[in-house]
């Protein structure tokens, strides 16, 4: 099968088309014929070890031999292990990894994939997993959001932002997007029930208004990110587009940063660690049969254009997600 690799951590361009073998399945995976994927910033965090804490797991000097970078997926079951239960060859599914969707076959544990929504094409199923589940997790789960709760989400035209901005509206809340001028009306019209305009009004000089705040960018302080939250809100630190590159931790900075001042603040300050489940995906996928939350899609490129795709979302414009078609 073709699969994109890299020997060398780099800018997209040190990936490389290669012919390898088709991966061995485990007992509770899944082979799954890849027909779309969707590239996101922790693809090109990892091809280009940046930060550089991501060594740590992919390989110190250069990346482990075989790696192939991609997490979101959406196929067509071609085989099953023994353990698997609930899934069978022919099946669309959609779910994610934490490596090796750029290829045109992946193994995939069973808890981290779901039967694919049927309205769904799979450019549009591929560009839910890691978006809307960072967004749900967040939102949910880190930032225990509630019905009639006023949240602001810094970043609402990308990828997880627009899954966010949809999300908080299911959950009953009252949203703000935050966004440059060209994406006004995209937040908009995905609900939100005011937008900022980060050109001319700085979100952070609204004092005491949202009991929530999803910080997706990275590029405020902490002191300045808590402003806007009343005294007893919650700021969700999802990672930050914006950080500095070439660092040791890069968005991990914030992380850390967030952790060392929570016990000393009123407000809850707290982070979204990604953890790939199927039960989160039904559920999501059932919000999309719902039609209350859908994918928004920049741009698709073809598979051989992976490459461009990744310097397309590593220059942090895009709206919403980018997806891949084989």
């Amino acid at each position: 099968m073709k699969a994109w690799s890299w020997d060398r951590y780099g800018p997209p361009d040190v990936l490389t088309l290669k012919d390898v073998d088709e991966p061995h399945i485990a007992r509770d995976e899944v082979l799954v014929r890849v027909r779309a994927t969707s590239v996101n910033p922790y693809d090109w965090r990892h091809v280009g070890a940046d930060p550089k804490l991501v060594r740590l797991s992919i390989g110190l000097r250069r990346p482990k031999q075989g790696l192939v970078p991609g997490a979101d997926l959406a196929g067509v079951v071609e085989r099953v292990g023994d353990e698997v239960t609930g899934l069978h060859p022919g099946d669309e599914v959609f779910g994610e990894v934490r490596l090796g969707s750029f290829a045109e076959a992946v193994a995939v544990p069973q808890d981290r994939l779901a039967v694919k929504p049927a309205r769904l094409t799979f450019e549009r199923a591929a560009s839910v997993s890691m978006a809307a589940h960072t967004a749900l997790q967040g939102l949910r789960d880190a930032g225990r959001i509630s019905t009639g709760q006023r949240v602001l989400i810094n970043g609402a035209s990308g990828g997880i932002g627009t899954f966010a901005v949809q999300l908080a509206k299911t959950f009953g809340a009252e949203v703000t997007g935050v966004c440059s001028t060209r994406n006004v009306e995209l937040v908009r019209s995905l609900g939100a029930d005011d937008v900022v305009d980060y050109t001319r009004e700085d979100f952070t000089e609204r004092e005491g208004r949202y009991d929530l705040l999803m910080d997706i960018v990275g590029d405020r302080s902490l002191a300045r990110l808590r402003r806007p939250l009343t005294s007893r809100g919650a700021l969700v630190i999802v990672g930050g587009i914006a950080s500095a590159r070439g660092g040791l931790l890069g968005p991990a900075a914030q992380v850390f940063r967030g952790a060392l001042a929570s016990p000393f603040v009123s407000q809850r300050i707290v982070t979204v660690s990604w953890k790939p489940n199927s039960t989160d995906l039904q559920f999501l996928a059932e919000l999309m049969e719902k039609e209350q939350i859908a994918p928004v899609i920049d741009r698709t490129y073809p598979f051989t254009a992976i490459p461009e795709a990744l310097r397309y979302i590593e220059r942090g414009h895009a709206r919403g997600k980018v997806a891949i078609t084989l």
